[in-house]
Formats: C-alpha cells, sequence, structure tokens
C-alpha cells in the first residue's frame, strides 16, 4: 500500500478475509527469502555460533573499556545484493574495516551508527556520554578506533580457540560512511552478495541500538567451511538432495547439521556469552616425596566415614537482583530479569547456602558443568559450611 492507495494483490486480500502485510513485514519477507536461497540452514546456524563466540568475548572487552554494562544479543544473518545498500544504511555511520592476517584470509567491515560512535568516543575521551559530539572529528575516531581494536582484539582471540588455529587481524582502519551521500562506500567489499550479521548493542542506559558485520557472501562459505570441513558440507548437501519428502526434509538434514557444530564447539569453548576456557595444555602429574600418613584409630576412622557420608546442597549461582512486589506480579512468560554481574564474570558456587569458590560455566555433552577457578582453603570451606 503506497500514499493510502490499496494495490489489487491488497484489494484481493481483503475481498479473501486476509490480513494486509505492511512493507516492513514484506521487505523482511523478502530478506528472509534470499537468505535461505543464498546460505543453508547449516550455514547460518555455523555463522551464528561463530558470531556469538566472537562478539561474545567483544562485549567483554568493550564494558571494561567503557566502565558500563554491554549486552549484544544472538546475530541475525541475512544475504542482500550491493543495489540494495541505500535501503540497508539509511543513516550516516561510522565503518571500521579489518583484514585477516594470518589463520584466515578475507576481510570484514563493521558499521556502528554515528550517534552511537559519538557517545563511545564521548566516554573514552573521558567524558559520561551524555552529551556527545555532533559532529564527529579525528580525535573521536581515534577514540573509537581504539575501542573496536580492542573488541576485535578479543574476538580474534576466541576465534582461535574456535577454528583450533592462531587466528590473527590488522589494525583496524575506520572511516564516515553515509551510502545517500556516496560517501566512503570505497570501504565496502566490492562483491555483489553481501552477508549482514547484525547484534542489539546495549550499552548500560547510553546506546540501545544495533552494530553489524559485512563480509562477501564468497567469504562467509569459506568460514563455514573451515570451521565444519568440506566434507561435512558435501555430506550435508546429498542428503537434502536425496530427501525429496518436503516433511521429512528437515528431520534429516538438523541431524548432520547440530552434531558437527556442537562437537567442535563444545570441544574447544564455552557456551555463548563471551565465557572463553582456557587452551588445551600439555598435563603431566604431579610427583611428590613420599610420607607417612597419620594413622586414625578404628573409631575416629569410623567417625570420620559418618561424617563423609553427610549430603550437602551445591549450588550454583548465575547472579541475583532485587525487584518490587509489582514487579514480581507484573511478570509472565517470556519476561527478561536483569541480574547484576555482566556477562563472562566468575559464578559462585555455594555449598548449604555458604560461599566456597568461583568458577566458569562450561558444557559437558548436553549439560552444563562449572570448571572451578578460585576456591577457598580446608579450613575455611569447613568454617563456611558449619
Amino acid at each position: 500500500m503506497s500514499d493510502n492507495i490499496l494495490s489489487q494483490e491488497e484489494i484481493e486480500a481483503l475481498l479473501h478475509g486476509e490480513p494486509l502485510q505492511s512493507e516492513e513485514t514484506m521487505l523482511t519477507s523478502a530478506k528472509e527469502a534470499k537468505t535461505k536461497e543464498y546460505l543453508k540452514e547449516m550455514e547460518r546456524d555455523a555463522l551464528g555460533e561463530i558470531g556469538n563466540i566472537s562478539f561474545g568475548s567483544s562485549a567483554t572487552a568493550l564494558s571494561t573499556l567503557l566502565g558500563q554494562k554491554v549486552e549484544i544479543t544472538t546475530p541475525k544473518i541475512s544475504v542482500f545484493h550491493r543495489d540494495m545498500l541505500e535501503t540497508e544504511f539509511v543513516q550516516p555511520y561510522v565503518a571500521v574495516t579489518v583484514n585477516y592476517t594470518e589463520g584466515l584470509s578475507g576481510a570484514n567491515l563493521f558499521v556502528i551508527k554515528q550517534n552511537d560512535a559519538a557517545i563511545i568516543a564521548d566516554i573514552m575521551l573521558g567524558g559520561d556520554g551524555l552529551e556527545p559530539a555532533t559532529d564527529l572529528g579525528k580525535i573521536h575516531l581515534s577514540a573509537v578506533q581504539e575501542a573496536m581494536n580492542q573488541m576485535m582484539g578479543s574476538a580474534a582471540t576466541s576465534m582461535s580457540t574456535l577454528f583450533g588455529k592462531k587466528v590473527d587481524i590488522s589494525p583496524p582502519k575506520i572511516d564516515l560512511l553515509d551510502v545517500q551521500a556516496n560517501k566512503g562506500t570505497e570501504n565496502i567489499p566490492d562483491e555483489d552478495m553481501l552477508i549482514s550479521v547484525s547484534f542489539a548493542l546495549q550499552v548500560g542506559e547510553l546506546i540501545d541500538s544495533d552494530i553489524r558485520q559485512l563480509f562477501p557472501l564468497e567469504f562467509g562459505k569459506k568460514l563455514v567451511a573451515s570451521l565444519l570441513g568440506e566434507d561435512v558440507i558435501k555430506e550435508t548437501a546429498a542428503v537434502v538432495e536425496m530427501s525429496p519428502p518436503k516433511e521429512q526434509q528437515h528431520s534429516v538434514t538438523q541431524q548432520p547439521l547440530q552434531q558437527p557444530i556442537q562437537q567442535q564447539i563444545h570441544e574447544q569453548i564455552a557456551p555463548p556469552g563471551g565465557m572463553q576456557l582456557p587452551p588445551q595444555v600439555n598435563v603431566q602429574q604431579a610427583q611428590f616425596a613420599s610420607f607417612d600418613s597419620p594413622s586414625l584409630s578404628q573409631s575416629g576412622t569410623n567417625n570420620l566415614n559418618m561424617l563423609l557420608d553427610i549430603p550437602l546442597q551445591v549450588t550454583v549461582e548465575l547472579g541475583r537482583t532485587k525487584r518490587s512486589v509489582k514487579e514480581i506480579l507484573d511478570m509472565s512468560s517470556g519476561s527478561i530479569i536483569e541480574l547484576d554481574k555482566l556477562a563472562g564474570e566468575p559464578v559462585d558456587i555455594l555449598v548449604n547456602n555458604r560461599f566456597i569458590a568461583k568458577g566458569e560455566v562450561v558444557v559437558i555433552d548436553e549439560n552444563f558443568g562449572v570448571r572451578i577457578t578460585d576456591i577457598l582453603s580446608q579450613a575455611e570451606r569447613l568454617n563456611n559450611i558449619r
């Protein structure tokens, strides 16, 4: 519908009792259709996992740099033609170009709105972000460039763990991007088909926006191939071609997709959220001098065994928060409760509601677990659980 005049298709839809779709809904549907045309479901999931892991650690780095709570949501993957740049980037942006120098071959373009970049620059330069500069000068762009350098360095470290090889990047190059004024468009990859990975970005109460990652379609496919291996991709494509019934196709293709991604990611990294497991190291059994253990009487041994059999409640606390009675009563299915901990912070381990250690969340097969990173001494633990 344009200029309040219904098209013939919309009139027919109304006559058949079908609801009218807004232009935004129709555009979203068109994007999803084009994305499915160029990327298989397996490839979209793999790119989503890569984005989750790399930007999860980037959020932690940006939070430390700005002293603000930073949240980055699950990415949205889409594919669009270069001719659609004007509709994809309506307002002025700041574009940061990052090239891979080791491990991977290609380039990324990270795009953030100019007003969001101004807030980040203001905080980096000692301000509070409440009154950012309207025009970004060299000093502001340098501040944003340093923030992105820290973020991408952290992301490269996570990707090294994910791909099982060293991944390094060049220092980021920053420039203003205004597609409407044809300014800075030379930084956008020359390829016709581009992949957009969009993340919702929230920095404290100052920024509630998004950040986008652009790279050529061919480079995205190479990333997936590097993560899963060519054999997995060919095997999945063969399964899809050999499955004519549409109802069975979804269940058949899901199995080859989930197994390789989950096995590789769970073995090498922590779950999405930026929590990274330490790299594998050569572990050897420690050698100690022999000593005579103290002997206990039979009654003492029995008493000790009785104590060792006492069950204790072990709890892992992700975080806490306080809410009013009204807020509790207003909760419903789908409500989100914000906790007092940043993504990537150690979780508390409690025994009988008494703190004894800190740890990081890991995934064991399909279950969550906790790797202890800091623990109280035996005497302190005993005093805490009394």
